[in-house]
């Protein structure tokens, strides 16, 4: 996906906008995968979540990744004919139903309505369509999505597949062991004995007659489903993991894969199965648009094609995908190393396009909770047990020097090329504070009774860290020195919440954020602390300031906030995953990268504000009058009583002009005579949804 320019975006009647953080590990993302479906052996589409769409059109040699909002997860999706397709699933409260009439350039919202979430989609033909999802509820539609009605399903239980053979036979199945049958369009459904009350993830027909479900059993239908048996036969009860997904290109053969990435091949209509492959990861679908090539899909962001009928499955994702990534840093603006869980450590040397993963690492697969560069060449690496490493040639070789404690050493920092700090401690338990002066050769270490998280020092003689008294109902604690590291000594000011992370723009001005949504700031050098309007729930875990101006903080939900006016205000984006983010660094004002769990790596190369992108879903969820506008402008909109709505415009550099929030409104006034005459792009959004329009002040 290429960036466009604002100019041009003005002919867009709706998009939507998103961060500029992109994935560099795992490729193409790193979200969860729910669904395949596609239309011909290279166009297909791939949706999960975090409200991930992919799309190929090369058999998935390379991947476009859109995006219908964080809250979402996608769970089914189904296409009609090469332009039209439904996707299936659930924004943080409501039902979720998409649609394109583009072949996934654009996706249109088409319905939402309040529930636990649609599991899966399926069309018998063009306009006739349903969708299954928790507590029982089964939709139709008879005009390719304009409208739906709920159908009674007779049970309340979790329906995870939905099949039919003709537009009013179908069939589907509960994570209870339930399957529901009718024939006469939905009108009706009638219980069929499973045998089992077993969890059924997966159902589907050759013809009228054969059909299969497959999930903690493989049951098998001759007669339209009047009578199922498990196939004992074939694979029956399975003791290994739940089968996730069946698929049969022709009446022998079919395919069953289960969730800890086996596949099996029938190739008499299930009288047996034989064992393919063990090695396509954590899986949950596959679809065959021909009988030579499959393609299989699950999480974090796994992807698998097979040219050859399943004998051989190459991955078309890649990366490291094993450790959870806590630390990342840059000491120039092409080379930065990320290091994790079960001693992994990760080099890019072309500012993250690629990343190795760097072997012979002394560790013994311990977690390595921080990394610093003093230069290019230069280095350290702290973690689990007293952990240091030490690099002096960018990398290649690493060297364990002695820490003097078995504490875990969470945050490394250097003042200048020989002096460098050290922070760590366990939960309740003491903690230690190490300094160097001979360039990390040897360590003197200052036992504290705090475990301390982060440590910055703003000038070499001021430094603060952060982190948790256990003495103290497990407040958070701030610790500070005037003279390099010779005594620390505790500020008055606590919080009730532990601090992960600290960071100085100057020697008054700090942050420091932690658990709970915790973000303070003090302005005269820590004497005093203010919290930060950043509206988090989630914990805040670390925060890294580019500028005096413009600062960014991640958390455990996948979330990224950001200020351009140094604290007083925060405006909340997504990092398109819901993976928990660890650390932030940049390299420059505006390129910048963040890492997390299961391998998560982010970049942005625009300080990580707000750009318009072609092909984002969209939908015409709020109206804007007058425009071109003078003095005031309203907006209105079906949002759902009680929900927030954030209204933020930008001019056309991405820079944020104003901003407000409004709750429990469906008509809004806004006041804009303030804003010079120009074009502008207004974000309106909430929760459940997202829209920009173009404004003009005249």
């Amino acid at each position: 996906m290429k960036k466009i320019s604002f100019l041009l975006c003005f002919s867009f009647i709706s998009i939507f906008a998103f961060p500029q953080w992109r994935w560099q590990n795992p490729l193409p993302q790193g979200n969860p995968l729910e669904s395949v479906f596609f239309t011909d052996p290279n166009t297909g589409y791939a949706v999960g979540a975090a409200g991930s769409i992919l799309k190929t059109a090369d058999g998935g040699a390379t991947w476009s990744i859109y995006s219908s909002g964080h809250p979402n997860i996608l769970s089914s999706v189904f296409f009609t004919d090469a332009n039209t397709g439904y996707v299936a699933g659930s924004t943080s409260s409501d039902n979720l139903i998409l649609k394109t009439d583009d072949a996934g350039t654009t996706w249109n919202t088409i319905y939402t309505y309040t529930g636990s979430g649609l599991k899966s989609i399926f069309f018998p033909d063009d306009n006739n369509g349903y969708a299954a999802g928790a507590i029982g509820i089964i939709l139709k539609t008879t005009d390719a999505g304009t409208t739906w009605t709920t159908l009674s399903s007779g049970t309340t239980h979790e329906l995870n597949s939905i099949y039919f053979t003709d537009p009013n036979t179908g069939y589907v199945v509960s994570e209870y062991g339930d399957i529901l049958k009718t024939t006469n369009g939905g009108s009706s459904w009638n219980p069929q004995s499973s045998g089992t009350n077993l969890s059924l993830y997966s159902v589907f027909f050759t013809d009228a007659n054969n059909g299969y479900i497959a999930g903690d059993v493989l049951l098998k239908t001759i007669n339209a489903g009047t009578t199922w048996t498990v196939d004992t036969n074939g694979l029956g009860f399975y003791v290994f993991d739940e089968f996730t997904s069946i698929f049969f290109t022709n009446a022998n053969t079919g395919y069953i894969l289960d969730g800890v990435g086996d596949i099996f091949q029938t190739v008499n209509a299930g009288t047996t199965w034989s064992l393919l492959s063990t090695t396509l990861g954590q899986t949950y679908s596959m679809y065959f648009p021909d009988t030579s090539m499959g393609y299989t899909v699950g999480g974090p962001g796994i992807i698998n094609k097979t040219t050859n009928a399943g004998l051989t499955w190459t991955p078309l994702s890649e990366g490291t995908t094993d450790s959870y990534m806590y630390s990342v840093n840059f000491p120039d603006a092409s080379n930065g190393f990320a290091v994790g869980s079960n001693g992994k450590v990760l080099k890019t040397m072309n500012g993250g396009t690629n990343w190795i993963k760097m072997v012979n690492i002394p560790t013994g697969g311990d977690d390595l909770y921080s990394v610093f560069f003093i230069d290019a060449n230069r280095g350290f690496i702290t973690g689990m047990f007293g952990t240091i490493l030490r690099t002096v040639n960018n990398g290649l070789t690493w060297t364990q020097i002695s820490s003097g404690t078995n504490h875990s050493l969470n945050s490394v920092v250097f003042t200048d090329e020989n002096t460098g700090y050290i922070v760590g401690g366990d939960y309740q338990s003491t903690g230690v504070i190490l300094k160097t002066t001979n360039a990390g050769l040897t360590w003197t270490l200052t036992p504290v009774t705090y475990e301390l998280n982060s440590v910055c020092f703003p000038d070499p003689n001021t430094g603060y860290t952060v982190g948790l008294d256990p003495g103290n109902n497990n407040d958070g604690v701030i610790l500070k020195t005037i003279d390099g590291g010779t005594t620390w000594n505790k500020l008055t000011f606590e919080t009730p919440q532990q601090l992960y992370s600290v960071f100085f723009t100057d020697d008054n001005t700090g942050y420091a954020v932690g658990r709970v949504g915790t973000a303070i700031r003090t302005i005269d050098g820590g004497m005093t602390w203010t919290n930060l309007p950043v509206g988090a729930m989630e914990s805040l875990n670390s925060i890294y300031f580019p500028t005096a101006s413009k600062g960014c903080i991640v958390d455990d939900g996948g979330n990224i906030f950001r200020t351009i006016n140094g604290g007083n205000s925060w405006t909340a984006d997504s990092s398109g995953t819901w993976n928990t983010l660890n650390s932030v660094c940049f390299t420059d004002s505006t390129t910048g990268y963040i890492v997390g769990h299961t391998g998560t790596i982010l970049k942005t190369g625009n300080g990580g504000e707000t750009f318009v992108e072609e092909h984002k879903v969209i939908s015409e969820l709020f109206t804007l009058w007058p425009n071109p506008a003078k003095t005031i402008i309203t907006i209105t909109g079906s949002l759902p009583p009680q929900k927030e709505l954030n209204i933020t415009i930008f001019n056309i550099k991405g820079e944020q002009e104003l901003t407000e929030t409004f709750k429990n409104q469906n008509k809004i006034e806004l006041d804009v005579s303030s804003l010079p005459k120009g074009a502008y792009l207004i974000k309106i959004w909430s929760d459940e949804a997202m829209e920009v329009k173009k404004l003009v002040v005249e």
